[in-house]
C-alpha cells in the first residue's frame, strides 16, 4: 500500500475540507480509494488465516465512506480526514466484534499519532451487551487471560460506568469488566510504525493476539442474537 501517498492526501484534505477542493481532486481520491480497498482485501485474507469467521468478506463490507453525515452535527465539514477498516463477521454493520485499523495523519504540530489498532465491539445494543456481561460472570477468568494475552493492547476504559449495572453483583471480582459499555482492546501506533515495510503482515501478527478475546465476545453476541 502507498501509505505515505494516502497520508499526504488526507493531510491536504484536512486543510481543504470542502466540496470544491474534493471535486478538483476526485481522480486522486479514486486512486487512493482503490489502494485502500486493495490493502483491505489483503488484510481480510491475512486475518482469515487465523479467524475463519471473516473469510469471504469483501473490502466494501469493511470500509467506511469518506463523506461525513453532517445532518445532526454542528461540524459541517463534508469529508472525513481518516480511513478505517473494520473486519468483523458479516462486515462493519453485522453487529459483531471485529478488528479495526484506523489511519489518520497528525495535523497539529507536536500532537501525538492518531493511528490506531483496535479489536472488540463498541456501541453495543442492550441484548448483546447484557450477554457479554453474563459471559464475564460465567467465564471472567478466561476474558482476563485473553486480555493479558493480547500483548501491547489495553482495554479501553473511556466508556465505563461508575457502578456495576443493575442485575449484576457489585462485589464481583470482575466488577471492572462488568462496568464496561464498550469491550475493546486498543493499541496506538506511531507514524514510523505505519510507514515501515510489511504493514499488512505486522497488522495480522498484532491482531492474531486479540483473537481469543474476540472469540469470547462473539460467542456472547451470537447467543444474544439467537435469543432475540
Amino acid at each position: 500500500m502507498q501509505t505515505e501517498e494516502i497520508l499526504d492526501f488526507l493531510r491536504r484534505l484536512y486543510d481543504n475540507n470542502d466540496r470544491e477542493w474534493f471535486d478538483a481532486h476526485r481522480s486522486e481520491w479514486t486512486h487512493i480509494k482503490g489502494a485502500w480497498s486493495g490493502f483491505t482485501a489483503e488484510l481480510i485474507e491475512g486475518i482469515a488465516t487465523f479467524d475463519a469467521s471473516v473469510r469471504g468478506l469483501r473490502p466494501q463490507d469493511c470500509i467506511y465512506r469518506i463523506a461525513r453525515d453532517t445532518r445532526f452535527s454542528p461540524d459541517k465539514r463534508p469529508y472525513k480526514t481518516w480511513l478505517g477498516a473494520f473486519i468483523a463477521p458479516k462486515g462493519k454493520k453485522g453487529g459483531y466484534a471485529g478488528y479495526y485499523f484506523h489511519l489518520e495523519p497528525t495535523t497539529d504540530e507536536g500532537a501525538g499519532s492518531n493511528h490506531l489498532l483496535a479489536s472488540g465491539a463498541v456501541c453495543l445494543e442492550p441484548a448483546p451487551l447484557r450477554s457479554i456481561r453474563e459471559e464475564v460472570m460465567d467465564h471472567g477468568a478466561e476474558m482476563v487471560q485473553s486480555i493479558r494475552a493480547a500483548r501491547g493492547f489495553a482495554l479501553d476504559t473511556t466508556n465505563r460506568l461508575k457502578r456495576v449495572p443493575t442485575g449484576f453483583p457489585a462485589d464481583s471480582e470482575y466488577a471492572d469488566l462488568l462496568r464496561q459499555k464498550d469491550y475493546c482492546l486498543t493499541k496506538p501506533v506511531s507514524q514510523e510504525w505505519v510507514l515501515a515495510d510489511n504493514l499488512t503482515e505486522r497488522l495480522v501478527r498484532e491482531f492474531r493476539r486479540t483473537q481469543p478475546f474476540l472469540d469470547q465476545l462473539n460467542r456472547a453476541i451470537q447467543y444474544a442474537y439467537e435469543e432475540m
